[in-house]
């Protein structure tokens, strides 16, 4: 029985008042889910700090070198220094804004899996590529990417984010049938590793909307983007995973 994970991503946004009156507000009583909050890079030692055992700490993204004149990089063994336990590769920002390709991708998820880190490989297709029934083919070639470097026993210890680029921080949210039938796929696509992996959806998820997409079967919880700012959102969205 896979347990659900809800990861907060708090992309460019917070501050130490920010990270402190969240957690003030934050509400975990009698959630099953695993719960983790990944800040920018300058509050994770704050978020270590206040999260304590209930809230595992991770964080947006890494080098996918170990060390070395890299001016502005953070390494995986920097991460883990820190107590960092999860850590985001591939996010859509990350390949859209950044040209970060599925080869650097796949480093990237190495470089993480090499510290003891746990990577948050996020996948998902553009609103053209949809229109043109081309989402599961997009996405098997972002984990094929994976594969191709880190051999096919790479799923274990990682979790997978499908998150629809059409529907990130645009209010518009799959269809809970529309996100199980990716789900299905990529859980298929893992191999025999894919019945114990967490697969998240990503993509507006709200208290709102939240139950109904968990109660999918393929569906092990989400990764949260604007509404993991508001702590009492959060903490519903977090309860709705049980």
């Amino acid at each position: 029985m896979r347990t659900p994970l809800v990861a907060a991503n708090w992309k460019m946004n917070g501050s130490r008042e920010f990270a402190e009156q969240f957690f003030k507000g934050l509400d975990l009583e009698g959630v099953g889910a695993q719960v983790a909050i990944c800040p920018p890079f300058p509050y994770l030692s704050l978020l270590a700090e206040k999260a304590g055992e209930r809230v595992a700490t991770g964080a947006q993204n890494l080098s996918e070198q170990p060390s070395g004149a890299f001016t502005g990089e953070v390494s995986a063994s920097m991460l883990e220094d820190w107590g960092v336990r999860y850590v985001i590769v591939g996010h859509s920002e990350r390949r859209s804004l950044y040209g970060e390709s599925s080869e650097l991708v796949a480093r990237k998820f190495s470089a993480a899996r090499s510290a003891g880190l746990i990577p948050i490989l996020c996948v998902g297709e553009s609103q053209e590529e949809r229109e043109q029934e081309r989402t599961l083919d997009v996405i098997d070639a972002q984990l094929q990417a994976v594969v191709s470097i880190n051999g096919g026993d790479c799923w274990e210890n990682a979790v997978v984010a499908y998150e629809p680029v059409w529907a990130i921080g645009t209010g518009m949210t799959a269809t809970p049938e529309q996100a199980q039938e990716v789900h299905r796929f990529i859980r298929n696509r893992l191999g025999e590793a894919g019945a114990k992996v967490q697969i998240l959806y990503g993509g507006s998820v709200k208290s709102g909307n939240a139950a109904a997409l968990f109660a999918q079967a393929d569906i092990d919880g989400a990764l949260v983007g604007g509404a993991s700012l508001d702590a009492e959102e959060f903490s519903k969205i977090c309860r709705a995973a049980q």
